[in-house]
């Protein structure tokens, strides 16, 4: 079956089951089998709970049975709560019975040794064979705050329920979900579902991201992550929710540089595995966020702001009673890469006319007089809402709500400017009380605790907008095999990667100081010398380089160049010396790919030369890219007004550019079999018309324990 009939199958009866079995179930409510049973009746559950335990009896109040097969009925979700070894063969009765769906909440798999990796393989089996989607093992399970509906033994559901609203949780780590979960409630944001998936035998995150995307009661989805087992899936999820018009929030733990550790050129250095994880992301339509806070805190935010959406370079007027606060805003909101546009003329008469001493410039200085009266604070905030220049508009309260004084002068005016400006996205800077902040949150007023994060979540909100909704997939691309042989140097490289569309200059081999001086005359003078040889890695640290050699130069410098290469490695195969024609002038570029060991090739751009390292200025995609993608990841870069004619520059050639990156990936791809990684640098990129061309070029096949260095 095809991923898209595969995704979410089956979680229908895991989110909204009419009947639940508790496999393990316990008469003390404090014991992890006791407590689904616990919970499902203190919270209302209306559907039939049906406890097992061997002992049968009254079980809570409830009818107890002592296997499986003695239920009166098949139940929709079977939680499954006794130790591993049970687990398994609870997992079998179930799916004998025909029970739809099963959540192992049992340890004692994977997450223990060899015994329970055993163990785990069979979980999975039992499910591929019953067709019983299983969730789990080793999870925390599940909770449907709409029809009360849970599935976990959670802390989190001690003492309430949280309060039913748009947010769907999915989590691989149950804690961190859990914890989300009770922070969201806090916040009145409100949920719709929580799954935690722990070792996804069968179920997984893809699985609950794809099924939120067509849930109902679902509006936003946060996803804790701790790693990706299947990248088709995940991106597929993605996708789906994208389309849904569900806003997914990510928060992925680890940084991994297990990437890094095997890298073999600049190429593999320059892209960590976990930048990877941020560009799918953002091929994908989710935003990542760094802080289970930050999580918390923009699924509220997204929460309050509904349908509203702003501009993915959005811009803010800020309002503050104090001079020091506006600007604080401002430095924040520059840090984050938003605007602050200019107020209007007429908005800033309107300040004026309630405020004479205030400031009426953005950031907007109010002074303490903003707080003096409901009737002034509105009076302000609405000449800027009124003002169509602005997207957003940013308020400081500091500690307006701890007073209830100024709670009600606060309050009362953002309700009625809610009312008034509909449509306008208002974000409050304020920390509480709890209260208040829900109360907010429950108009579409955005809240953050401080002013930097309310500037990363204003700028996150404008990613959440834009994330590549209108860029079309690439097409797909055939594998082809690669003769390893044309590659064992950097003239086989060039000859592949030009022929797949990526320019070069006219070069030739020589094998002689004769075929040296011929090939200068031929190439055009001066040119550019060096040894060809798959086994020296720093050309120029041994002598293998010369630069800007005429005709009458080539025979003696290929001499010297053969010379230094015997001396300082007298064992490396020495396929000649490479004569090319000196190409100066353009900005240079690094271009490579890499393999992701998830992700598969990876294609990307930065400012080349012998500053790639330094500045480590790059963009990433998961390749292949299309020409639309090649563009933003030029523009991405904050190198790219070298390109865009800074301080006087010609414009570079930025489509030939482009161009260069699309090829490359779509080689990358066709070759993913054979090819680790593949480095060009530089990339000249000249003036606008004439093109970009590529001075040098590596490709290191899958295996290979040496690399001959870009130079």
């Amino acid at each position: 079956m095809s991923i898209e009939t595969t995704l979410g199958r089956g979680l229908d009866s895991i989110f909204r089951p009419g009947s639940i079995a508790v496999i393990g179930a316990s008469v003390d409510h404090r014991k992890t089998g006791g407590r689904p049973v616990h919970l499902l009746k203190m919270h209302g559950y209306a559907g039939r709970i049906l406890p097992v335990n061997p002992k049968g009896g009254e079980i809570q109040g409830l009818q107890g049975y002592t296997s499986v097969a003695e239920l009166p009925e098949v139940p929709e979700l079977a939680l499954i709560a006794v130790p591993g070894a049970g687990a398994l063969e609870a997992a079998r009765d179930c799916a004998e019975r025909g029970v739809p769906a099963a959540i192992v909440l049992s340890a004692g798999f994977a997450e223990q040794g060899p015994e329970g990796v055993a163990r785990q393989a069979e979980l999975k089996a039992i499910a591929d064979r019953s067709g019983m989607r299983v969730l789990g093992p080793n999870c925390l399970g599940t909770v449907s705050v709409p029809e009360r509906a849970i599935g976990t033994f959670s802390v989190a559901l001690e003492t309430a329920m949280p309060a039913e609203g748009p947010v769907a949780i999915v989590s691989q780590s149950g804690n961190v979900g859990s914890l989300a979960m009770k922070m969201l409630g806090q916040s009145g944001a409100g949920i719709s579902r929580f799954l935690a998936s722990g070792n996804e035998c069968d179920v997984d995150i893809a699985d609950a991201i794809a099924w939120c995307a067509g849930d109902a009661a679902t509006k936003v989805i946060l996803c804790c992550m701790e790693t990706c087992r299947d990248a088709g899936r995940l991106t597929r999820a993605l996708d789906m929710a994208r389309a849904a018009d569900k806003p997914v929030i990510v928060l992925k733990m680890g940084a991994s540089d297990a990437g890094q550790a095997a890298a073999m050129s600049h190429t593999g250095g320059l892209a960590g595995s976990d930048r990877v994880f941020d560009a799918v992301f953002a091929a994908h339509g989710a935003v990542r966020v760094r802080s289970l806070e930050m999580l918390v805190q923009f699924g509220s935010a997204v929460a309050a702001l509904g349908a509203r959406r702003i501009s993915d370079r959005p811009s803010v007027s800020v309002i503050a009673a104090s001079g020091g606060f506006g600007i604080m805003m401002a430095d924040a909101a520059e840090a984050q890469g938003v605007t602050l546009n200019r107020t209007g003329p007429a908005a800033q008469e309107k300040i004026r006319a309630v405020l004479p001493l205030a400031s009426s410039v953005n950031p907007v200085d109010a002074t303490a007089q903003m707080s003096a009266s409901p009737e002034t604070f509105e009076a302000l905030v609405s000449a800027i809402c009124e003002d169509d220049a602005n997207e957003v508009v940013c308020v400081m309260m500091a500690l307006g709500l701890e007073v209830p004084r100024l709670r009600d002068v606060y309050m009362n005016a953002l309700a009625s400017l809610r009312a008034r400006f509909p449509d306008r996205v208002i974000v409050a800077c304020v920390a509480g009380p709890d209260d208040a902040l829900r109360a907010l949150n429950g108009i579409g007023i955005v809240t953050f605790p401080t002013i930097d994060a309310m500037m990363e979540g204003v700028a996150a909100i404008g990613r959440l907008s834009g994330a590549g909704a209108d860029n079309a997939p690439a097409a797909r691309i055939d594998a082809a095999p690669l003769d390893r042989a044309a590659v064992t140097n950097e003239a086989g490289a060039k000859r592949v990667l030009g022929a797949a569309g990526v320019r070069f200059p006219q070069e030739i081999v020589a094998t002689s100081a004769k075929e040296a001086s011929n090939a200068a005359q031929k190439v055009g003078m001066p040119v550019a010398m060096k040894i060809l040889s798959a086994d020296i890695q720093h050309k120029s640290d041994i002598g293998g380089v010369e630069l800007g050699v005429t005709g009458a130069e080539a025979a003696a410098a290929y001499d010297r160049i053969l010379a230094a290469a015997r001396q300082h490695a007298p064992e490396a195969r020495i396929d000649g010396v490479l004569v090319a024609p000196m190409i100066l002038g353009g900005t240079e570029l690094i271009l490579g790919t890499t393999t992701d060991p998830i992700f598969g090739p990876v294609v990307m751009v930065g400012l080349g030369g012998i500053f790639a390292e330094v500045f480590r200025d790059t963009a990433l995609r998961v390749a292949p890219v299309t020409l639309p993608e090649a563009h933003e990841m030029l523009r991405a870069l904050k190198s790219f007004p070298l390109l865009d004619g800074a301080r006087g520059r010609p414009k570079a050639d930025v489509e030939s550019a482009a161009q260069a990156i699309v090829a490359l990936s779509e080689f990358a791809v066709r070759h993913a079999s054979d090819v680790a990684e593949i480095d060009i640098n530089p990339l000249l990129v000249r003036d606008a018309g004439q093109g970009a061309i590529a001075l040098d070029a590596l490709i290191v096949p899958h295996g290979d324990t040496k690399a001959e260095a870009a130079e």
